[in-house]
């Protein structure tokens, strides 16, 4: 099969991706988010001279209508969950209390996908490179911004910023 020559991909990531949000116990979510995230900025110019547009979309933390966090924060082995227990008593289910503090009581996760509904419905050449669904104002946006800006002007550096746009023919 050819290459396709144009196209877009929508990819879903988190706000959880920068390292500056993250709370106690979810070091290993947080890790897969960011490796997820610098798979879908390395595919993003692996794309972009097949013409192929990317969007990131990046939602923030739902703590309703979601699963958020269900399965997080518990060591297996009892001696070593007791160990921290002593010392960090109750702090899962604090931070899980705060962030629902932080939603909005409107914040709804299906924005999530309307937002990839209209980057992938965009006519070609406009599609956000990312979008920011985040009710909690978690600061990862800023984040976000300030590493795509240095990516930008490396890719210039190195003499290749025909990669941070989708060759359109």
């Amino acid at each position: 099969m050819p290459p396709a020559t144009s196209g877009a991909l929508a990819s879903t990531r988190s706000t959880s991706s920068p390292p500056t949000t993250a709370p106690p116990y979810l070091a290993p979510y947080f890790a897969a988010k960011a490796a997820e995230d610098s798979l879908a900025v390395s595919y993003a110019a692996e794309l972009a001279r097949f013409g192929i547009e990317t969007t990131i979309v990046v939602p923030g933390s739902f703590t309703t209508g979601t699963n958020h966090s269900a399965h997080a924060g518990h060591a297996a082995d009892e001696a070593v969950a007791a160990a921290y227990e002593g010392r960090y008593a109750g702090l899962m289910e604090q931070v899980g209390a705060r962030l629902a503090e932080l939603s909005p009581p409107d914040a709804d996760p299906t924005e999530v996908a309307r937002q990839i509904v209209a980057a992938v419905d965009a006519p070609r050449g406009s599609r956000p490179y990312r979008v920011h669904i985040d009710p909690a104002g978690d600061g990862a946006e800023e984040v976000y911004d300030v590493g795509d800006r240095v990516r930008r002007e490396f890719y210039d550096r190195i003499g290749l910023v025909d990669l941070l746009t989708p060759r359109t023919g």
